[in-house]
Order: C-alpha cells, then sequence, then structure tokens
C-alpha cells in the first residue's frame, strides 16, 4: 500500500526531470575541471547519451538507480502498489538501456554508465572520468 493518493503520486512522478538532473550536473562539472570536453544530449546517437566526449568517442549515461534499476543499489527499490505496471516500466528501461549500449558499442562507442548513487563521491567520478575517457579504458 502505498502511503500518497494515486493522483498525488501520479503528480510526483510526472514531475521527475530526465535532463539536467543533479547527479548529471555533478559529473558534468568534474568533466569540465578536468578540461574534459563534451557535448549533451546527442539525439543522432542511440539513447541520447547524457554527456558525448566525441574526440574519445565515449558516451555516458549518468543513470537513476530507481529508474534504471542498479544492482544491489538501496535506491532500486520497487513500489508496493500497482507492481505489474512498475515492473513493466522498470523491464522496458532496462532493455532499452543494454539495448542502447549495444547499438552504441556496434558504431565503434565505448559507453560508460555513471549511478546516481555514485554522484557524490567526486573521487570516485574523476577517476571513472580520468580511466574511461582520458585514457580509453586502457
Amino acid at each position: 500500500m502505498d502511503i500518497v493518493s494515486s493522483s498525488k503520486r501520479s503528480e510526483m512522478m510526472a514531475g521527475i526531470k530526465g535532463r539536467n538532473t543533479r547527479p548529471e550536473i555533478a559529473v558534468r562539472r568534474i568533466a569540465h575541471q578536468l578540461g574534459l570536453r563534451f557535448r549533451l544530449h546527442r539525439k543522432d546517437l542511440p539513447g541520447s547519451p547524457d554527456l558525448v566526449f566525441p574526440r574519445h568517442k565515449t558516451a555516458v549515461f549518468v543513470h537513476g538507480c530507481y529508474w534504471h534499476r542498479h544492482p544491489g543499489c538501496r535506491l532500486a527499490y520497487s513500489p508496493k502498489s500497482n507492481i505489474t505496471f512498475w515492473t513493466a516500466k522498470f523491464e522496458g528501461n532496462v532493455a532499452r538501456d543494454i539495448r542502447d549500449r549495444r547499438e552504441l558499442e556496434e558504431d565503434g562507442w565505448k559507453v560508460v554508465i555513471i549511478w546516481e548513487c555514485q554522484s557524490k563521491n567526486v573521487d570516485a567520478i574523476t577517476s571513472i572520468l580520468k580511466c574511461e575517457v582520458c585514457n580509453g579504458g586502457q
């Protein structure tokens, strides 16, 4: 049973942004501090990656743990109401993520996923960007 009404829950979910989220902005800030130049939300690429580093042919997705089902993460809990709807919604999101990643990799792109729960750890994000973008994952 949900603790808020169905109409209130709908209103709350409708207010969730898909772009320019706090975790995404945190990753962008770190990339900029590292001197990396990137493009945002390239619609011509599968999944419209959050950050695209064309020079390094690397696409970065900053995934929300809840919506993209981060395995083992406490933020990826399941709602207690309307279970059938949410299960289908989450499965569709994960399937789309897999498809987008596969298409990018088939086109020669390196794909990096940064999870929302990682976004507050500046050292971890810095390390990921240095390793995966600057060094090409070598």
